[in-house]
């Protein structure tokens, strides 16, 4: 019974969370929903003694706080600002990130005193830092929608969001006041991803370092459109994304590799796994699409170690909702947050019954392991990919059967080459070039296969209820003897 309220809890939170993500709801209307099951909860629990009663009325109390919760970080934009759309205005904020950049230009997220978010962007002229104090004025303009190449309308006004940016301004007049205003911690980590990259960068030529940095931290903003487009077109591009997806993978391998060194003690392996995690953490400058991405391939390592799948399951739903309760906008609208979600379901509950599949390669080095881990994380995110990006590939499948067994061993090397940039640039030439050999391997298949004619084309309105289908059909296969448990009571059960 205990395993059915956390549950219905954890669920009831989520849907009322999803639902006010896409319908306004009044929040009398929420009250009074609460209160009525709240009622309804007394009523089953002190005088029916019914089960179904009470599961029932929990649910709709958690799914009342899921709305309550959103309509609390939902609040409407300032009157102030508002007035002003659309005229030049003079502000002055903090740099409150690190600039995001792109192939001709970089964004800046500016807190203002009054902590409303305004993204600029500006030139690549100048180099700008997170704690930067800055002077601007330009045109306030608000986010807008836009359609894709592949005709797929991006929801970029919930994508800013959720990140508290609620105005975009473009190519201010911009000065620099003051600089090192920020966090001290979060501005050391920066600095630590910054000299990072900038190692890795040189001993590891370009275009390969692009890829480099996109696999281990998810640096995607630099590729020039015809790159991005051929990961698009090849179904690649989920290896880029900053998930649970990318750092489960390599610290499977660190746990694989590390727990087959003779006379180490019994954890040493995962122990192995989670410090990798907790480096890519600081490697990404400790943002919180990071920390997200990490909590979930923890889980995900503990899982495969143990075997306690259905155990850490509860920790992963708590995990998500925690995370929701923090930020409700991430449930909807944090594609880095559905991926982890997502693929950490597929590592945890699917890769051990394709395993067997499997067979025909290697255990040396946990490869057997890593194809599996990848294969099932692959075919469980394909669906979301299709909905969120509309573009259907025909190489897909070879694609990524070519490319996705050497992504755990090319991540391991960019870790290595960084990490040995920072003490002697000596040390990261020869891990450099071999990272480079295989980077370039795999942007040479990837190049081929998004060469291919009629290699993919687009699906901008791929059905939303045929994901949700494909997906109740994954959750019913892995977890159907469970779904019959959870609706059968034993008549002895107590309360």
């Amino acid at each position: 019974m205990r395993d059915r309220i956390f549950y219905v809890i954890c669920f009831g939170f989520l849907a009322g969370v999803l639902l006010r993500s896409f319908v306004v709801v009044n929040i009398y209307l929420i009250f009074w929903l609460g209160f009525v099951a709240l009622i309804l909860f007394l009523f089953h629990y002190f005088i029916l003694k019914n089960k179904w009663g009470i599961i029932a009325s929990i649910f709709v109390l958690a799914f009342s706080f899921g709305i309550f919760r959103f309509n609390v970080v939902d609040v409407p934009s300032p009157a102030v600002f508002e007035s002003q759309v659309g005229q030049k205005v003079s502000l002055s904020g903090e740099i409150a990130d690190e600039p995001s950049i792109k192939e001709n230009s970089q964004q800046l997220t500016v807190l203002l005193a009054d902590k409303t978010k305004i993204l600029l962007s500006v030139n690549l002229d100048r180099d700008y830092k997170y704690g930067d104090e800055v002077d601007f004025s330009g045109v306030l303009k608000k986010p807008e929608n836009f359609i894709t190449d592949t005709g797929k309308e991006f929801d970029y006004v919930n994508y800013l969001r959720k990140d508290g940016i609620l105005y975009v301004m473009g190519y201010p007049k911009i000065e620099i006041v003051s600089r090192s205003n920020g966090n001290k911690i979060q501005s050391t980590l920066f600095l630590i991803k910054e000299k990072f990259l900038e190692k890795m960068n040189f001993a590891v030529a370009a275009p390969e370092n692009l890829l480099m940095g996109g696999l281990i931290l998810g640096e995607k903003s630099a590729f020039s459109p015809e790159l991005r487009q051929d990961f698009v077109n090849t179904s690649t591009i989920h290896i880029v994304a900053l998930s649970g997806y990318n750092i489960t993978i390599v610290a499977e391998w660190f746990m694989k590799l590390f727990a087959q060194i003779p006379y180490a003690p019994k954890n040493f392996g995962i122990g192995a796994g989670i410090l990798a995690i907790f480096l890519f953490i600081i490697m990404t400058g400790g943002s919180s699409t990071a920390i997200r991405a990490g909590i979930m391939a923890t889980l995900a390592l503990v899982a495969r170690a143990t075997g306690r799948n259905y155990d850490v399951a509860r920790a992963l739903v708590l995990a998500a909702v925690f995370m929701v309760v923090l930020n409700p906008f991430v449930l909807a609208y944090d594609v880095s947050f559905q991926l982890s979600f997502i693929a950490t379901i597929a590592v945890i509950f699917f890769a051990p019954r394709i395993e067997k599949y499997f067979m025909w390669v290697t255990e040396s080095f946990g490869l057997r392991d890593i194809v599996s881990v990848t294969t099932a994380a692959y075919i469980f995110v394909f669906p979301f990919i299709l909905y969120k990006m509309g573009n259907f590939s025909l190489v897909a499948l070879p694609a990524n059967i070519l490319v996705l067994p050497f992504i755990p061993f090319t991540m391991m090397l960019g870790f290595l080459t960084g990490f040995a940039g920072l003490f002697w640039y000596g040390l990261s030439v020869p891990v450099g070039f071999i990272s480079y050999l295989f980077l370039h391997y795999e942007l040479g298949v990837i190049d081929f296969f998004a060469n291919v004619p009629f290699a993919a084309f687009s699906l901008p309105n791929f059905p939303l209820f045929l994901t949700l289908l494909i997906y109740a059909y994954f959750i019913y296969r892995l977890f159907g003897r469970n779904v019959k448990e959870f609706f059968q009571f034993e008549p002895t059960a107590p309360l």
